[in-house]
């Protein structure tokens, strides 16, 4: 289609677009089966089997096993080409139904074809209703438009595919690529020039430096880390059973276990909801199983999103629970959506530091200065990525996160539109002035009956009881002579940070995200730049 009609958009149903996509991406479980048959048809034959003719099934065999393993990656990207689609005519549908309504409440009459008149029923019409009808009519455009681009996008992107089931699905990359610490704009350039099949090739042969590569589009880097899925979960797989033959048992060996368990717990949550599907899509941008476990996993597209949302959980957020922190990025996306149905908006659960698991370690600036860096590195990517008119981006740290966004924008700087704090310690500033923000777009919450609050106190003495170590604020010589600061500087959400305050009610240190507590439509209209 070059357009699309006010009928045909009235009655299009996004759900079923998003239903294709996860049909077609369950067919790489089928696949991903058959090509292990394949494998294994292969070590049978090389153990009974000699001689030129065995030497050349053998190869087939190998042909036939590559041939099936690069249609995964295609696989994958009709789903993520069909979920975006889907998420596009949903916004458009909004904003078709928002100009229907705003015709009602003028008077004006919306026909099946989506032409616009004064309502029969009135005496007569005036120059103020020929205003309002050109401006029903321009939005009803505007909704029709958006959903004809989205439909020739995703058509051509279709086409392309379908092009390279014919001709092959991947060819290899000329020589010379970006190193790996190379900036993200220099390695968006160098993957920009590159063809489909050569972006195919790289996903399936090198998942593990696609996948986490920043500058490299978000679309790429969730198929390369889908792919990893299995290779990340049989990790965990093997530390378990390397602690369980161990005899005797070694110290913490169930302490150990049942870390392990909470990784492979939250590895399955996750995987799960990636083969789902389901509204927002989401696009996995990097994991790493080892430790306390990492992961970047997206709610929305980041590269096609107007408005882009990257979380910072703080202390002992891991692996384990990383279900429950992308539930939190879930739900402010979720009142982006109520506040501002016609803007796509997209949220990011960053969680690609060692965040601290015990008041000692909270107690120290080390593990926020060690994430700064890769902060700086991953917004910047998003940045750099990004389709279209740039997206407002916001970064929003809670505890210990909000001093790993605090150091991270006041030492490295932040491709950020806006910084939000919410139960912070301190986020290494005295000033918001010293973050690198435009001026008024620093905002913070500090829920009433938060602990967090406890570190107010300017009994030195009663600091050292809390934590077991002097705060950094004093280590840093920030005296407490306003009755503001905390363990990290001055509190942010005190007028006198220089930043903008947003409420929040009652519900503790992890209460900002529950339902009717203010604080969730505090942090969702910062995301919308309301």
């Amino acid at each position: 289609m070059t357009s699309v009609g006010y009928r045909q958009l009235w009655s299009a149903d996004p759900s079923r677009w998003r239903a294709a996509g996860v049909a077609w991406v369950g067919l790489t479980e089928p696949v991903a089966r058959r090509a292990d048959e394949l494998r294994a048809a292969g070590g049978r034959l090389r153990g009974g089997w000699s001689g030129g003719a065995a030497t050349a099934a053998d190869g087939r065999l190998v042909n036939l096993r590559g041939e099936l393993t690069s249609v995964t990656p295609a696989l994958i990207e009709v789903d993520q080409v069909l979920a975006e689609l889907a998420g596009k005519l949903t916004v458009a549908k909004a904003r078709l139904a928002a100009a229907v309504t705003q015709a009602e409440a003028a008077g004006l009459v919306v026909d099946r074809s989506g032409r616009v008149h004064v309502d029969p029923a009135r005496a007569r019409s005036t120059e103020r209703d020929g205003l309002a009808a050109a401006r029903v009519a321009a939005a009803l455009r505007d909704a029709l438009d958006g959903a004809g681009a989205a439909d020739r996008v995703a058509a051509d992107r279709l086409d392309e595919l379908a092009r390279a089931a014919g001709t092959g699905w991947v060819s290899p990359p000329p020589p010379g690529r970006p190193a790996v610490d190379a900036t993200p704009t220099l390695v968006h350039a160098w993957w920009s020039g590159l063809t489909p099949a050569q972006r195919r090739w790289l996903v399936g042969h090198e998942p593990a430096l696609v996948g986490r590569w920043d500058g490299v589009p978000v679309a790429a880097r969730d198929q390369a880390n889908r792919l990893q899925l299995g290779v990340w979960r049989e990790e965990l797989l093997a530390e378990r059973r390397a602690l369980l033959s161990r005899v005797p048992p070694a110290p913490l060996a169930s302490v150990r276990l049942r870390g392990v368990a909470g990784r492979l717990a939250g590895l399955d949550a996750l995987t799960g909801r990636l083969a789902a599907g389901g509204e927002p899509r989401a696009y996995l941008l990097g994991l790493d199983p080892a430790g306390e476990g990492r992961v970047v996993l997206a709610l929305g597209d980041p590269d096609r999103a107007d408005r882009v949302l990257t979380y910072v959980p703080g202390m002992t957020a891991g692996l384990d629970d990383a279900p429950g922190e992308l539930g939190r990025a879930a739900r402010v996306l979720d009142r982006c959506a109520a506040l501002a149905p016609g803007e796509r908006s997209a949220a990011v659960l960053w969680l690609d530091y060692d965040a601290p698991d015990l008041l000692t370690e909270a107690a120290s600036p080390g593990q926020a200065r060690d994430a700064g860096p890769a902060l700086h590195r991953f917004q910047e990517g998003l940045r750099a990525t990004h389709e279209g008119p740039p997206a407002r981006q916001t970064v929003l740290g809670h505890s210990y996160g909000s001093l790993v966004v605090g150091v991270a924008a006041r030492e490295h700087g932040l491709a950020a539109d806006a910084l939000v704090f919410v139960g912070s310690p301190g986020v290494g500033a005295s000033h918001a002035a010293e973050l690198g923000v435009p001026p008024g777009e620093v905002w913070a919450s500090s829920a009433p009956d938060d602990v967090i609050r406890a570190a107010r106190s300017a009994d030195e003495l009663g600091r050292r009881a809390l934590l077991g170590a002097a705060p950094l604020a004093a280590a840093l010589g920030w005296p407490d002579r306003t009755g503001h600061e905390l363990w990290f500087g001055h509190d942010p959400s005190d007028p006198g940070f220089g930043g903008r305050v947003f409420d929040s009610g009652r519900g503790g240190h992890a209460g900002y995200w529950d339902p009717g507590n203010p604080a969730l439509d505090g942090m969702a209209r910062v995301v919308l730049g309301r």
